[in-house]
């Protein structure tokens, strides 16, 4: 199978949940000015299951409010309607990671929290939406796995028998790599270029078009979360630190110190955050 082949299978991705129907009544919504965020919470908020979700991603420790969001109106007011609504088409996607992949889950958490920590330190506008941008920088592994199992596998075994990164493996074997896929479903999503240029170049983020500064948080936070052993991001190497990406990030020692101060301790946190997602699966089971 080559990068055509997938780019077509792309197009009808079948493995994968599909996007809640709200998805689309909350588009046409989100296009009229006259939309409130107390109206977008009352539709959203009709859907009991996918408002316990979202309140529970909203209060995790990787966005680190320090007081509980209790509405869906709220959360789109802290948040922002790009974040709530990513957070609503990612929110099946996530069970999936969750049942399949708890390693990748884990690292897609300790990501986000790690980029988000860096955007308030370098004052980002929004760094909710660079927290959500980790969460999903690795969305191409988890359609690998689902859409191409038997090619994912192979990937995965042929990195770990030659001590290889899992994307040169992937650019070799399909073409493509996990990057460029996540952006492609994501552009399928009509999610915004804030979130789909890290996502698909967060290996390689000066390459990135636009957003590179976000796109060399996401780069750095993967390495970081990577060299502090949280999860598992598929291979067991750290990647190389992109020097262009660091200059345009880079912290003085004090700041640094800081930073891997918060970043382990919101680590802790969050490893009780996917204790309690295991226990809700066992209490549902």
């Amino acid at each position: 199978m080559n990068k055509e082949e997938i780019r077509q299978r792309l197009k009808d991705v079948q493995s994968l949940p599909t996007l809640p129907p709200i998805v689309s009544k909350l588009n046409q919504m989100v296009s009229d000015e006259d939309v409130t965020a107390v109206k977008l919470g009352r539709i959203i908020e009709k859907d009991q299951v996918l408002t316990s979700k979202l309140l529970k991603m909203v209060n995790s420790s990787f966005f680190g409010f320090p007081q509980r969001i209790s509405t869906v109106s709220n959360a789109i007011v802290l948040l922002g309607f790009n974040v709530i609504k990513t957070l609503i088409v990612t929110s099946s996607i996530f069970e999936v990671m969750q049942s399949s992949d708890i390693g990748l889950f884990e690292h897609s958490l300790g990501c986000a929290t790690a980029a988000g920590i860096v955007a308030k330190k370098l004052g980002i506008k929004n760094p909710e939406e660079v927290s959500t941008a980790g969460l999903i920088h690795d969305l191409g592994k988890i359609v690998l796995r689902a859409e191409l199992p038997e090619e994912y596998e192979q990937v995965v075994e042929t990195a770990r028998e030659q001590d290889r990164y899992m994307r040169e493996v992937e650019k070799e074997a399909l073409g493509i790599g996990h990057g460029e896929i996540g952006g492609i479903l994501a552009r399928q999503w009509n999610l915004p270029e804030r979130l789909v240029y890290p996502i698909e170049y967060h290996h390689n983020p000066e390459a990135s078009p636009d957003y590179k500064e976000i796109s060399a948080i996401i780069h750095f936070s993967d390495i970081l979360i990577r060299a502090l052993g949280f999860g598992f991001g598929g291979d067991k190497w750290v990647p190389p630190l992109d020097h262009n990406a660091w200059n345009r990030i880079k912290f003085g020692k004090k700041d640094m110190t800081h930073i891997l101060e918060e970043v382990d301790e919101k680590l802790a946190e969050l490893q009780d955050f996917t204790l309690d997602i295991h226990k809700d699966e066992g209490t549902e089971s």
